[in-house]
């Protein structure tokens, strides 16, 4: 698969009163054409740091202190502030978390779906105005034709949502970035959310970085998962990697708090015990350390590497290292080491 865009090395600082954080702290991945990735973590784990940084959507007082960020190879860390506005929007397009943030409420829908047309192409208004009704109607907006008249809150929290996709993909951008867009919606229409994006991402054959907190969301749209923990990726590989052959303790904590269908009140779900670190002063070693019951002492002195698992699933954790200690993680997690096997993987 072709590379569209490589994230190498990048970190992001913050300027406060209290001193500068160390918010994103080498960051690399990369997004093959027409896959979804997805990248998971705690609130404040740096996920949308990251994806923010692609499109240079960050705060005033941030700095990319490192890295560079390839599109097709053209970094866009180096771009101007008018270069950047030919990408976003029309090659790099962002589905935000809250809908009612993201649309005007004084204009009518049809002419903010049709705006990046006009910003990005030079296209009529009749033109633009056809193409928002194409979308909207793509989208699953009934009768689009007479609800482009309509404003935002005569739609509901799910429609809000559908609309705030057909302005990111009016321009059929090449690269769809999706910060936690179904977080404010029930579960229903959250599957309806997610079928569509996979949907549109058959019919205009867009690549996506999938943003979220919740796991069970990312089973049913990634091809690959990156698992993030204070400002780094501590495991990255395939779905089926991460849910049935997961390696470091944080993963096996988020998965373990997943309820299943086996879920019962003599069976609850268990949590992560402590808080992420405070990156004004990042620790020494691992940064999961003060909260992973099967720390180590080189944990608390030294970061620990990627170590290989597979072809394309790594993680970081000092477990992987030939000395360590063979433990044995929850028994959710045996459970999907089981199914990883059923499923003609190999657990070593």
């Amino acid at each position: 698969m072709d590379k569209i865009l490589e994230v190498k090395d990048l970190h992001v600082n913050f300027a406060t009163y209290n001193g500068t954080v160390q918010a994103i702290r080498g960051v690399s991945f990369d997004l093959n054409a027409g896959e979804t990735l997805a990248i998971v973590g705690e609130s404040g784990s740096g996920k949308s740091i990251t994806v923010r940084s692609i499109l240079q959507l960050l705060a005033k007082n941030a700095d990319i202190a490192k890295g560079s960020i390839l599109y097709h190879g053209d970094d866009l860390l180096q771009k101007s502030e008018k270069g950047m506005d030919n990408i976003r929007g029309n090659k790099i397009s962002m589905i935000f978390q809250d809908p009612m943030t993201s649309l005007d409420p004084t204009m009518p829908i049809g002419k903010q779906v049709a705006e990046p047309l006009l910003i990005h192409n030079n296209v009529s208004k009749k033109d633009a105005m056809a193409r928002a009704e194409e979308v909207l109607r793509l989208v699953g907006i009934p009768n689009p034709k007479a609800r482009m008249k309509d404003y935002p809150h005569q739609f509901s929290g799910g429609q809000r949502q559908r609309i705030v996709i057909a302005i990111a993909i009016v321009d059929y951008p090449e690269i769809l970035i999706a910060d936690e867009p179904t977080t404010a919606l029930d579960v229903t229409v959250q599957a309806e959310i997610i079928d569509l994006l996979k949907e549109l991402q058959q019919k205009i054959g867009t690549s996506i970085i999938f943003i979220t907190h919740d796991l069970g969301v990312v089973a049913g749209i990634a091809d690959r998962v990156a698992v993030m923990y204070a400002g780094k990726f501590v495991e990255y590989g395939s779905v089926n990697d991460i849910f049935y052959n997961p390696q470091h303790p944080y993963t096996w904590g988020l998965l373990d708090s997943m309820p299943t269908l086996d879920t019962s009140e003599a069976n609850r779900l268990n949590s992560i015990p402590g808080t992420p670190p405070n990156l004004l002063n990042p620790p020494k070693g691992d940064a999961f350390a003060p909260r992973n019951k099967y720390a180590m002492e080189i944990d608390e002195e030294e970061q620990p590497p990627y170590f290989k698992v597979s072809k394309n699933h790594y993680a970081a954790t000092w477990l992987l290292h030939p000395n360590a200690p063979k433990v044995d993680p929850p028994a959710s997690i045996k459970k999907r080491f089981e199914k990883f096997k059923e499923l003609g993987g190999s657990v070593k």
